[in-house]
């Protein structure tokens, strides 16, 4: 009896001590395999790319200090569920969809993974959506090991994230798998879109 009881409260220890607000991250990154192998990090002070150089064995310094565009003509979002998102998103997205000042829509671009959809939204801006729904009210992606993360880096990188109605990095998580809408991308594109929400 006693043995589970210590486990209990070592368990109930661990869940308080990682529920905690992204705002206190010290350091996020992520590692991006595609054409080549990028591992991207930041520890509070910018945010800087290392490419593995396959002739070395060794990561090489390629983005110093990256910035995101303040804003971007792409936008990220599983338009499959259009019809399951509320009419204020419908709305931004079908802005989205007529011609801008330059007489062009922003580009549709969704890969369905969350790192390269970042790391592309890093280099050339934009704005990168995983809403609620009528199927999902708490959105898909987890806060504590998804969307905490990803907002740091493009936070330090110049970025803005938020659920539709609070920074991210602000959300209190209750649970170590909780669910959070997510709106990441360059900061002029997300204050557009809050217009719409608000």
């Amino acid at each position: 009896m006693d043995d589970d009881s210590t486990i209990d409260q070592a368990r109930e220890k661990c869940i308080v001590s990682v529920c905690q607000p992204g705002s206190n991250l010290v350091a996020a990154g992520y590692c991006l395999y595609s054409s080549s192998v990028v591992y991207t990090l930041s520890v509070g002070n910018g945010v800087y790319a290392f490419t593995l150089d396959p002739a070395y064995g060794e990561f090489v310094l390629t983005h110093e200090d990256i910035k995101i565009p303040k804003a971007g003509r792409i936008y990220s979002f599983n338009e499959g569920n259009y019809d399951l998102w509320d009419e204020k998103l419908q709305s931004y997205l079908d802005h989205l969809k007529q011609p801008g000042p330059n007489g062009k829509p922003y580009s549709g671009c969704y890969i369905g993974c969350l790192v390269g959809e970042i790391h592309r939204m890093l280099l050339y801006g934009g704005i990168y959506g995983n809403p609620k729904n009528k199927n999902s009210k708490n959105g898909n992606l987890r806060l504590l090991y998804e969307c905490a993360p990803m907002s740091y880096i493009v936070e330090q990188a110049g970025g803005k994230a938020t659920d539709g109605n609070q920074r991210i990095l602000e959300i209190m998580p209750e649970q170590i798998h909780q669910r959070t809408p997510i709106f990441i991308g360059s900061p002029e594109e997300i204050e557009k879109l809050e217009e719409y929400l608000a």
